[in-house]
Formats: C-alpha cells, sequence, structure tokens
C-alpha cells in the first residue's frame, strides 16, 4: 500500500498537483482544522442522541485531527511571537467583521434563511468583541494585569470577562450556558 502511495504522491508532484510546500501545508492546515471542528459538532449530536461512546470518539479523532493542524501551522511557520500573533488575529477579526460576515448577511437574507442570518450575525458581533479583547492586549502586552477569567456562550460565541451575567447580552442565553476557559 505504502508504494502505491508513494508512487502517486511522485505523480502528483510532477504533474504540479502539490504546487508548493507552502500551498500543501495551507491546504493540510485547512483541511484538518475543519475535519476538527466538524467532527466536534458530530461527537455533539452523537451525545444528544445518547451515544456516548460514539461521541468518544469523534472527540478523540478531532483533538488527533487539532493536533495534525496545530503541527502544520506550526511547520509553515505562521506562529511567531505573541505580539506578532496578536497583529495577525487583528487583522483577521477586521477582515471577518467587516468584508466577510457583511455579505454573508445580506446572501441569507436574500435567500431568506433565518438560521444562516442569525449564525454570521452572532459572529459578525462577536467580531467586535474579539477585535477590543485582541487590541487590549497588544496595549498592555509586558505589563502587569490582573488574572483575568474568561466565559464563552456556547450558543453564539459572545466571550465574557471576568463578571459572568444572568444573561448572554447578545443571544438571551442564561447563565449557565457558558463555558469557562481554562
Amino acid at each position: 500500500m505504502y508504494e502505491k502511495d508513494q508512487k502517486l504522491k511522485d505523480e502528483n508532484t510532477t504533474k504540479g498537483v502539490g504546487m508548493s510546500l507552502e500551498d500543501d501545508l495551507k491546504k493540510a492546515f485547512i483541511s484538518e482544522s475543519e475535519v476538527n471542528r466538524k467532527y466536534l459538532s458530530y461527537a455533539r449530536k452523537a451525545e444528544n442522541e445518547g451515544y456516548e461512546h460514539v461521541a468518544k470518539l469523534f472527540r478523540a479523532v478531532a483533538d488527533a485531527k487539532g493536533i495534525h493542524a496545530y503541527n502544520h501551522l506550526r511547520a509553515s511557520k505562521e506562529v511567531k511571537s505573541t505580539r506578532e500573533n496578536l497583529k495577525a488575529a487583528l487583522e483577521k477579526e477586521i477582515g471577518d467583521f467587516k468584508d466577510m460576515y457583511g455579505t454573508m448577511i445580506e446572501h441569507a437574507h436574500a435567500g431568506g434563511d433565518k438560521w444562516c442570518v442569525k449564525s454570521f450575525y452572532y459572529a459578525q458581533e462577536t467580531e467586535k468583541l474579539y477585535l477590543q479583547l485582541f487590541q487590549d492586549s497588544l496595549d498592555n502586552l509586558g505589563r502587569q494585569e490582573g488574572e483575568k477569567v474568561y466565559y464563552v456562550c456556547k450558543v453564539c460565541g459572545l466571550i465574557v470577562v471576568n463578571d459572568l451575567p444572568e444573561k448572554c447580552p447578545l443571544c438571551g442565553s442564561r447563565k449557565k450556558i457558558f463555558k469557562k476557559v481554562d
């Protein structure tokens, strides 16, 4: 089996399929990251249907896929200093907030899909907060700060710092829906 896979790999490389190592790393990272999130969603569904053993399998494979994605990202040298990573995160969140989600919300409205509108809206609104959190961290990098506790709403993705509200200010979910980030 290995020889066959190696021959296919060699043929694809000579045909230009594997364009560049950088492209390959990016493609592998995206694929592994996507499958990681998908399998975690599958695990949640299996758990809700009472199939805990299947949920555990999906979580285990998702964890492995997350490790692969992390390794690919490190190999691509995209993980840099904390200051550089914060700046990159700010740029990414600005693009998502200003460009990507606005267009997606318009498309979802035009298509009449209320669930997609809500999903994109939650993401867009939380991007504003992420921008502020990253900017504050960048501005205070190297300064002594008090301990912060982060809570994430498991419905909309809103992050709350230190003081957990009775209800999510974005989606209205109850306090118990929030997950403390360790």
